[in-house]
């Protein structure tokens, strides 16, 4: 057997740079590089072993771990799945700023690769710089956190031991069904030593992405429910975008006059003119996929987890006699709530579910009343977004101004607060993938570093990050690392002083003001934040403005700049759309010296009473 001798992390490096995949005919690297954040514990091995891969295995700099790992994440969701990133970091709190972006990969099923240094494997230097030290287990490190937010973990205290860890790790993260974050905890010291690795094991290989075809008898019996069905609906999720189902769902949902409602990872399955798409589903949904979902006899979730946002807490889908099929990848997602799983990959599925079912339709009576509940939707929606001379704008009538301003292949990023609510119900996509929001862990801070993510999977698409001022607090940072990459991006900053979104959220269920919109806090004085000053200081270039007709002339002159651009408008932080949406379970306390709690008890109580309970 031919070998050759590496340092584990110059293994690491070589094997990752052999790792291929094939899209479109066009083979394609793998991994699209590796994030780095150097400090003791990765600096030496890792990043001589980054340098020597340079040229093959591009290495970028962060400026933080968790922002970093938020890129690589959002990559990866761009990229439906098909590529991938690594990410390095030092031991301690180097590492440890990589969970939370761990647990964003792990909720949305997305593959990143993490490699956080570890404390050494021969412990004679303990206790080290860094290091936590757990009183009764000798064996634990900071990484032991990266555990329930991986779907594979392994510590790596032997240079050999990276052969099958690695080989583990590739079936996992190219794997549809057990997708996710894969951390790989290198001890500082087995980075650096040395073994004689089977040349075999650097050998290029190419990855495609397995579909699993329906098992007869589940496709059997789902085709038979669905047949009976009056009222059929579909929820699209997100496994519709990572399979590459777009067209499959289109098509099957014309050929069956299927309605249509989208989940937030879902949303721009279909094109948002497409007949059957109704658009947003459940708490933000619209009140045109709501009203079918309310109806529907059977519910056919293609490629989503039925989160309580897309199910309205398990209270949207109220017809008494409602069945569920599960078409999903994953037996988990297809099993819930007692539903009829079809296991399979959605594009797959639904092209046999549609054979299948030759020749049948829903009632033309359903199509017709999801086309003219489609219509008064668009009615309603527009008098929200239309233009407004308001001196604070509204959410939705800023998003109004930024889809004026779009192309159809314009990507709108989004993440946490009152913006995906308002996104979800508003925004308007016409091509697969030109709606990107993190919902599923609903993570504050993701939005420009996970805009960085995305134009770099695809620098051809204008990329539009929109963002509240505190979500932008939180974490901004990698607004410097899109314009060192040259990645432009246009950040539209909403500034709503303060998180209006959970302040509203906190009077809706009886509660003060407190504690959420800045002049609410415990303060001495109130900080007035110059926002485009500071993204200036990052080095983009940026503007306020105070209207919306001067938010839609900035938004051109973003769009011909060479460098990512940041637009501040103020906003009202009580204004939402009140059209649309549905009850989201949000327990409110049972006594309260409030009285204002009190009646939004009773009002909870009442809702409770429409909770589907054990199906």
């Amino acid at each position: 057997m031919s070998t050759i001798r590496l340092t584990m992390a110059q293994a690491i490096t070589r094997f990752l740079a052999a790792q291929k995949t094939e899209i479109d005919g066009k083979v394609l690297p793998l991994f699209g590089g590796v994030w780095a954040i150097f400090g003791h514990g990765n600096v030496a091995a890792m990043g001589e072993a980054l340098h020597g891969m340079r040229d093959t295995l591009p290495t970028f700099r962060g400026h933080n771990e968790q922002g970093m790992a938020h890129a690589a994440v959002a990559f990866a969701k761009a990229s439906r799945r098909r590529r991938m990133m690594a990410c390095t970091t030092s031991i301690g709190p180097g590492a440890t700023n990589m969970v939370t972006a761990a647990a964003v990969a792990h909720v949305n099923r997305l593959p990143v690769l993490l490699l956080p240094g570890d404390v050494f494997a021969n412990r004679l230097p303990d206790p080290v710089l860094q290091q936590i030290e757990n009183f009764g287990d000798g064996t634990m490190s900071a990484n032991d956190c990266f555990k329930p937010v991986s779907r594979y973990f392994d510590r790596i205290a032997r240079p050999e031991q990276i052969i099958p860890a690695l080989q583990r790790a590739m079936a996992v993260l190219t794997d549809p069904a057990d997708c996710g974050p894969v951390t790989l905890a290198l001890c500082q010291d087995t980075q650096a030593e040395a073994y004689d690795y089977p040349e075999s094991f650097f050998a290029e290989k190419t990855w495609t992405p397995r579909r699993i075809r329906p098992d007869a008898e589940e496709l059997r019996r789902a085709a038979d429910l669905i047949r009976k069905a009056k009222k059929p609906f579909i929820v699209s999720g997100g496994g519709v975008l990572y399979s590459a189902a777009d067209a499959a769902l289109a098509e099957f949902a014309t050929r069956h006059g299927l309605p249509v409602g989208e989940t937030q990872a879902g949303k721009s399955s279909l094109p948002h003119d497409h007949a059957a798409n109704l658009g947003a589903l459940g708490v933000t949904g619209t009140a045109a996929a709501n009203a079918l979902a309310e109806e529907a006899d059977v519910v056919i979730a293609v490629g989503t987890r039925l989160q309580d946002f897309t199910t309205g807490s398990w209270a949207l889908f109220k017809n008494p006699d409602r069945r569920i099929v599960g078409l999903n990848v994953q037996a988990f997602d297809a099993t819930k709530h007692n539903a009829l799983p079809l296991v399979a990959d959605a594009r797959a599925g639904l092209e046999e579910l549609s054979a299948a079912l030759a020749g049948w339709k829903a009632p033309a009576s359903w199509t017709a009343k999801a086309a003219d509940e489609k219509t008064r939707w668009f009615e309603i929606a527009a008098r929200f977004t239309d233009p407004t001379n308001a001196e604070l704008p509204s959410d939705a009538q800023v998003i109004g101004a930024v889809q004026r301003a779009s192309q159809p292949t314009d990507v709108v990023v989004c993440a946490a607060g009152g913006l995906p609510g308002e996104l979800h119900k508003h925004w308007k996509a016409s091509q697969a993938l030109g709606y990107h929001m993190e919902y599923g862990f609903s993570c504050m801070g993701y939005e420009i570093a996970g805009g960085l993510g995305v134009k770099m999977a695809d620098p051809s698409r204008e990329v539009i990050v929109m963002v509240g001022d505190g979500s932008y607090l939180m974490m901004n940072s990698e607004l410097a690392s899109s314009v060192m990459l040259g990645q432009k991006l246009t950040v539209v900053l909403l500034d709503n002083r303060g998180y209006g979104c959970i302040n509203r959220l906190q009077r809706a269920t009886g509660g003060e003001s407190f504690n959420n919109l800045l002049k609410d806090t415990n303060h001495v004085a109130l900080p007035n934040v110059d926002f485009a000053a500071h993204a200036a200081s990052l080095g983009a270039q940026s503007l306020k403005v105070s209207s919306i007709a001067d938010l839609e002339d900035a938004l051109k002159k973003a769009r011909a700049a060479k460098t990512s651009t940041v637009i501040v408008i103020d906003t009202d932080p009580l204004v939402i759309t009140d059209e649309g949406g549905h009850w989201w379970d949000v327990a409110v306390p049972e006594v309260s010296v409030r009285s204002q709690v009190n009646e939004a008890r009773k009002n909870y109580e009442v809702a409770l009473a429409d909770q589907r309970v054990g199906d």
